[in-house]
């Protein structure tokens, strides 16, 4: 079954945990990362951070300060979601391979 787009919430790994643990600044946003680290929804978490231009808090295991920076660095990006899931399969992909 897909999940329809704003419906990834429900399996984050943050999806109990105190929203401001989340939304912090400087050294405190390493820690909040780690919340990240397995998720099974990141890759659509940080999509939805990338595409909607969210300025604040830890998305998809990445701070604001790394989420401007990679916008930068793509202007040429309109569709994030698209982008990390076709990486999402190209690496499972590669992978299913090396161990095949």
């Amino acid at each position: 079954m897909m999940l329809e787009q704003g419906d990834w919430r429900v399996n984050a790994a943050c999806r109990d945990k105190n929203p401001d643990q989340l939304f912090v600044r400087g050294a405190e946003q390493r820690k909040a990362r780690t919340i990240c680290f397995g998720c099974p929804v990141r890759t659509e978490c940080l999509a939805e951070a990338l595409d909607k231009r969210i300025e604040f808090g830890v998305w998809g295991g990445m701070t604001e300060r790394e989420r401007r920076a990679l916008l930068r660095r793509r202007p040429d990006v309109r569709n994030w979601r698209e982008l990390l899931e076709a990486a999402r399969e190209d690496y499972s992909q590669a992978d299913a391979y090396q161990l095949g």
